[in-house]
């Protein structure tokens, strides 16, 4: 077992000094109350380090709140965690139920901007195209719980959560997304292995992305963006042009989209960081490029509105059409299954946060990249 509080432990250790491991750790199932929050499922989870984070049961087992030690890692937005009876799925209303967290989807059939495009591949003369509203649906749906809890293997403990988020219509795609979340007592990360499967009979679009959110105080002036990627091109219409440094708020800041071209470790993994030294403390996500070819920074660094975010995805930034263009657009055959996984964790310390911006700095001679606003 890791440490837990810097403490050397046995499971035998552990449990001689506790009534149950929820003392120290655990996962516990919970039911929002009050506003536009009501209702709204979540499994919080704790590991034994002062890292606890919230899967939103009810919002496709994404994860809002994310904290280190009373920290936040996450950017929350002022929404709030919106029911997903209250959302607005179609255009930009994406943006009135973005709740912020530390990891929202965007999928299945669709990522980016929105708006109508062919369906003949449903092949119904009552519907030929279908219409899609930015990130597309999969952020609204609410999960099918089908476990969650501890499980001790060995000197270890796992906990973990998993779900089926169904997302169908009739003359449409049927697709599912099955997840599951783990993360160990006494670590700091939580992993999130995911599967999409095409349930229907019809080919039907697939699009992907990971939206990982870092707010205040791992955002504020002097952090710095971790990728492994070149400086990227300036953009003539953006008040910034070093994509790394962050600022502090700024009145009326427009939102930056830079697009990566990153390269990956040996075994083919991404490391994408941001750090904060003056405060010791960093957020960082961990992705496959084979499955997420892309990557895009979103930098919003404005008044109320300030975070970042390190988004690993299946598509360029410029989108559906765009990627229809180019011949990029994948479909899933029926019965066919697409998987994806994603680590997110703390960095606690200068010296954690100096060892993760040496193996980000070691991917050198890296590609040419490209920035540009989304």
């Amino acid at each position: 077992m890791p440490p837990i509080r810097g403490r050397a432990m046995t499971r035998r250790d552990l449990m001689r000094r506790v009534g149950r491991l929820e003392q120290v750790a655990g996962v516990r199932l919970v039911t929002l109350g009050d506003g536009i929050e009501r209702g709204v499922r979540v499994l919080e989870f704790r590991t034994g380090t002062g890292y606890v984070f919230d899967v939103i049961v009810d919002r496709s087992m994404d994860v809002g709140r994310c904290e280190f030690e009373g920290r936040s890692l996450a950017w929350l937005s002022p929404t709030g965690v919106v029911g997903p009876w209250f959302t607005e799925p179609m255009g930009l209303g994406w943006f009135r139920a973005w709740g912020g967290g530390m990891l929202v989807t965007c999928g299945l059939d669709h990522t980016l901007l929105g708006g109508s495009d062919d369906a003949s591949n449903f092949h119904q003369l009552v519907k030929p195209t279908e219409d899609y509203g930015l990130h597309g649906r999969i952020g609204f749906m609410p999960a099918r719980l089908t476990g969650y809890g501890e499980r001790w293997d060995g000197e270890e403990c796992v906990l973990w959560a998993e779900g089926v988020v169904r997302q169908a219509a009739v003359f449409g795609e049927a697709m599912e997304l099955r997840r599951r979340i783990e993360a160990r007592v006494g670590e700091s990360r939580f992993t999130v292995h995911d599967e999409i499967v095409n349930t229907g009979f019809d080919p039907t679009t697939h699009m992907y992305l990971y939206h990982v959110n870092v707010g205040w105080p791992v955002v504020d002036a002097g952090s710095e963006y971790l990728i492994p990627a070149p400086p990227g091109v300036p953009v003539a219409e953006y008040p910034t042009s070093d994509y790394r440094r962050l600022t502090e708020p700024n009145n009326g800041f427009p939102e930056e989209c830079y697009e990566h071209d990153v390269a990956p470790e040996a075994g083919g993994t991404v490391p994408v960081g941001v750090v904060n030294r003056s405060a010791g403390l960093g957020a960082y996500q961990v992705y496959r490029k084979e499955q997420f070819p892309f990557h895009t920074m979103w930098r919003m660094l404005g008044e109320g509105t300030y975070g970042v975010a390190m988004e690993p995805t299946t598509n360029r930034d410029a989108g559906r059409f765009d990627a229809r263009e180019r011949g990029e657009l994948a479909y899933l055959a029926p019965g066919e299954m697409r998987a994806y996984d994603l680590e997110i964790g703390a960095l606690d310390g200068l010296v954690a946060i100096n060892a993760f911006a040496a193996r980000v700095d070691a991917l050198a001679g890296t590609p040419a990249g490209k920035s540009h606003r989304a």
